[in-house]
């Protein structure tokens, strides 16, 4: 493989000729996590969702530590719309480097999406005071049937900076009742 014209390829953002380049390496067994890795970059940006998962899935299982490999593997399956191997590659991603803010948001927001409620948890408490992060944790609080739930709604309605999205919120836990008087 010709390296300064891969280098040149992924520099230009020639996704074809990069994966042209790529593909003879990546095919044989025993490939390199690094190559495996940009291969997998690669198709997602051509869109090629089942062939990134494929190559990011090989490159995690030969290099468990790869922690960029876990975030992209994560993205490529939520392209593919299969929330919970992306659930689960988030999670690897924030384990290998926890202060990896976008592994984080993305783990919070599939597992809320899930009902994963005690991983959401996990995932937006250390974000605890932002905007997005509070309306998780009250949502998750409601679902929950925590003790906190009210609290929480009642931080929500008087000082929330985006009353729609509190709107959307209660909507979402309600369970058909929705207080005429908030």
């Amino acid at each position: 493989m010709d390296i300064n014209a891969l280098n040149t390829a992924l520099q230009l953002r020639d996704w074809p000729r990069a994966a042209a380049l790529l593909a003879p390496v990546t095919k044989a067994p025993g490939a390199h996590p690094s190559l495996l890795f940009n291969h997998g970059k690669v198709a997602l940006e051509l869109g090629q969702m089942e062939q990134a998962q494929a190559l990011l899935q090989r490159a995690v299982q030969s290099a468990p530590q790869h922690q960029p490999a876990w975030f992209e593997l994560g993205r490529a399956a939520l392209a593919a719309g299969a929330l919970p191997e992306a659930c689960t590659a988030f999670a690897q991603a924030l384990a290998l480097a926890p202060s990896d803010g976008d592994a984080r948001l993305n783990l919070g927001r599939i597992a809320l999406r899930l009902g994963r409620y005690a991983l959401a948890q996990e995932a937006w408490q250390p974000l605890a005071g932002t905007p997005e992060a509070d309306l998780a944790l009250y949502r998750i609080a409601a679902e929950t049937r925590s003790p906190d739930a009210p609290a929480l709604r009642q931080a929500l309605l008087h000082s929330h900076p985006q009353p729609a999205a509190v709107l959307r919120a209660l909507v979402r836990v309600s369970q058909g009742a929705i207080p005429l008087r908030l």
